[in-house]
């Protein structure tokens, strides 16, 4: 129909992770999508440039000791940090496998019925390495938590400007935009660095079409259309 627009509705979201990669590229999208009317974002620190649009409500948490969450639609957690960061295996686990199974918790809670989650390449349960092996339960434990819709990004190396974040460069993400970004039409698309805007995008995608059950996303199914 002639002068038609972009279907409206009254969704509303919680977005845990906004001061990362793909968090922040979530955060943006969330805010500019007719399809939301309100974003509550969680945070452990504030964030100085996370103000001033009408659609946003922030809020200071602990993530080990989460307040009762608003009522929301949809969850996007894009928790995450590395070993070397957090400074131990057993931190790292508190934030990679705690605080995003307690905010997925929370929020269903609260009734939110659909949940969005940034994992990673290699995540499974089993494997001898810490890392995929905490990302791997955390998958298994959200899927028990009553969502009618689990969708789990699982991309590999980010591509994204942490800098610009105030975040330092993590060794690996350097390393892969110096060297494997040139490369990056030569190597597999289930493998291949992506950017942290692209897997914000697939997940938006993901939730609005609300197909019910567990979706994982991988790296070739979150590349630009």
């Amino acid at each position: 129909m002639a002068g038609s627009r972009a279907p409206v509705d009254s969704r509303s979201a919680l977005l845990a992770g906004a001061s990362g990669l793909v968090g922040r590229a979530l955060l943006a999208l969330l805010l500019d999508s007719p399809r939301y009317r309100r974003v509550y974002v969680v945070l452990r620190r504030a964030v100085a440039d996370l103000a001033g649009h009408a659609k946003l409500v922030t809020t200071r948490v602990d993530f080990a000791a989460l307040p009762a969450l608003p009522p929301v639609d949809d969850v996007f957690i894009a928790l995450g940090t590395t070993i070397r960061a957090a400074g131990s295996q057993q931190a790292f686990r508190q934030v990679d496998f705690d605080a995003v199974v307690g905010t997925a918790r929370a929020a269903r809670a609260a009734g939110a019925r659909r949940l969005m989650v940034v994992s990673a390449l290699g995540a499974d349960a089993a494997s001898p390495v810490f890392y995929n092996r905490v990302k791997g339960e955390m998958q298994q434990a959200v899927v028990t938590l009553g969502y009618d819709s689990v969708v789990i990004a699982q991309p590999s190396l980010l591509l994204g400007d942490r800098s610009a974040l105030g975040q330092p460069r993590r060794a690996g993400e350097a390393w892969a935009q110096r060297l494997l970004r040139p490369l990056s039409g030569w190597l597999p698309a289930r493998v291949r660095p992506i950017r942290a805007e692209d897997v914000a995008r697939a997940l938006l995608r993901a939730a609005l079409e609300a197909a019910p059950g567990v979706r994982i996303l991988g790296c070739a199914e979150m590349q630009p259309r």
